[in-house]
């Protein structure tokens, strides 16, 4: 009987003790899935920790550098201003229209090195860095030959826009004493990027610096002192960007960059015309950019009785300038990190280097566009005194936020396609967003539609700039970053040296 009791009561716990094995089972697995959850976190901090050192070690250096170069024509404009109406006017237009102009394309040209550079750096085909670089110097000195007659004719040109007598004539003075400035383009902006491609970058921020002093003082030397004025300020631009370029130049040449600089070499000039092919799909790529806010203020220039709106919008465009070095810095900083893993055949690791890079650029905007909000009654007072040119910044600070947010994301979508080799392509989408819709869509708003200013810059911004960063982002989300990495391999292949094919 008691055997019979013992029975079923074993009977009745093995339902239990099997409940209980299968809790503990269930217990386990849960616990290894945080486990393994946690570690997953832990990898993924850890691996955006890494991007980010990587990231901010081209792109902090690259802000200071920007915001120097961008300085020294601030300074240029200022001393201009305490000689004269006419001077500030003609070295405002010289600077900023002509050789802007061709700034533009010479630094598109010039970022196709990013590409080139940056992938075959992470290749690790060093030597090819320097023969790229000599390349891009001989396809820029020609095409800064090419650019001549812009500085030449510039004063009837100038007459032809409208300009008065006394300004285009003086602005093409000026443009002529620009003339050595124009060819220090040509060499600054090739080693600018050689040197960022091999994450060189503290030698930037050290010329930088010393360029941007020693122009402080030539120009009081030449304006205050020796009397030289309006030409003595475009003399003191000319020797501070050729401190630049002289800078870069000695750092490389002597030792800075012992296994990317071998020396000047015959070699450049085989393989120019496709090289040519990718600076030039470069430089219209980014000269569609450059250009567009040039044509808003033109634009707007043409508006009746748009001298308020023109002054407010000259301050807002200031304002989103001086902002917009650190999304171009994040734009180059964006093209060389991608370029790089792209080279060393990461496509996995060059996608998420964008993803950092969209995100934490997105924050910064973010960050500057609620300030910009937050700080609207009172960031005018900086450029202006006028309580009519106050207000219309008022009035703008909406738009020139929604402007800033937008520009942090798609400076660096343009820095994916650099670094991948997308130029030719984002150049078509670039005319067909900018130029094809957006500029008929502010000319529909601010004249058709009568809304003015506010009508010609919400048309370009939501009708160009919106659109082209949403296909973009369409098209960087669906690559397929392991086939990218396999046409950069096979673009340093193509564009190798003969004695280079057999180590591709």
């Amino acid at each position: 009987m008691e055997a019979t009791t013992e029975s079923a009561k074993g009977q009745l716990n093995q339902p239990l003790l099997q409940k209980s094995s299968s809790d503990c089972l269930v217990i386990k697995q849960k616990t290894a899935e945080d486990e393994d959850q946690q570690q997953q976190q832990f990898q993924l901090k850890t691996r955006v920790w890494i991007e980010t050192k990587k990231l901010w070690h081209i792109v902090g250096p690259s802000i200071f550098s920007r915001l120097a170069s961008y300085s020294m024509n601030i300074v240029t404009q200022a001393f201009a201003g305490h000689l004269g109406e006419v001077e500030l006017a003609s070295i405002s237009i010289a600077n900023n229209v002509i050789v802007g102009f061709n700034f533009g394309l010479l630094l598109g040209m010039a970022s196709a090195l990013e590409t080139l550079c940056g992938q075959a750096f992470g290749a690790k085909k060093y030597n090819l860095l320097g023969i790229y670089m000599q390349r891009s110097w001989i396809v820029l000195s020609i095409c800064c030959i090419l650019l001549l007659p812009f500085y030449m004719y510039a004063t009837p040109v100038l007459k032809v826009l409208g300009q008065p007598d006394d300004v285009a004539e003086q602005s093409g003075l000026v443009a002529l004493w620009f003339l050595p400035m124009h060819f220090s383009f040509a060499f600054q902006c090739p080693l600018q990027r050689f040197l960022q491609s091999q994450l060189k970058t503290g030698v930037l921020v050290w010329v930088s610096s010393v360029a941007f002093v020693i122009h402080v003082i030539i120009s009081w030397i030449f304006v205050h002192q020796l009397q030289l004025g309006v030409v003595g300020a475009a003399i003191a631009l000319d020797i501070s960007w050729w401190v630049l370029v002289l800078g870069m130049l000695g750092y490389t040449v002597w030792g800075g960059c012992p296994q990317t600089w071998t020396g000047f070499s015959i070699q450049a000039f085989s393989g120019l015309w496709d090289f040519t092919r990718l600076s030039a799909s470069a430089g219209v790529m980014l000269c569609l950019e450059n250009w567009y806010y040039r044509i808003l203020i033109l634009m707007t220039g043409n508006l009746k009785n748009a001298t308020i709106a023109l002054d407010a919008l000259s301050v807002c465009m200031a304002i989103n300038g001086w902002e917009m070095m650190i999304p171009l810095a994040f734009f180059a900083a964006t093209g060389v990190r991608v370029a790089n893993e792209l080279g060393a055949g990461n496509g996995k690791a060059a996608k998420f280097a964008t993803k950092v890079s969209v995100v934490q650029s997105t924050f910064i905007g973010i960050f500057i566009a609620v300030l910009v909000l937050l700080l609207q009654n009172q960031m005018a007072y900086i450029f202006s005194s006028s309580p009519l040119v106050i207000q219309a910044v008022n009035n703008f600070s909406y738009l020139l936020a929604f402007t800033i947010l937008l520009n942090s994301v798609q400076p660096v979508l343009s820095g994916v396609a650099v670094g991948s080799g997308w130029q030719a392509w984002v150049a078509y989408v670039n005319l067909t967003c900018y130029y094809l819709i957006g500029i008929p869509m502010g000319i529909v708003l601010g004249w058709v539609m009568d809304l003015g200013v506010q009508g010609i810059w919400g048309g370009m911004i939501f009708g160009g700039t919106a659109v082209q960063t949403g296909i973009l982002a369409i098209i960087t989300i669906h690559r397929d970053w392991d086939k990218e990495a396999e046409n950069a391999r096979m673009n340093i292949r193509k564009l190798s040296l003969p004695a280079s094919d057999s180590l591709a």
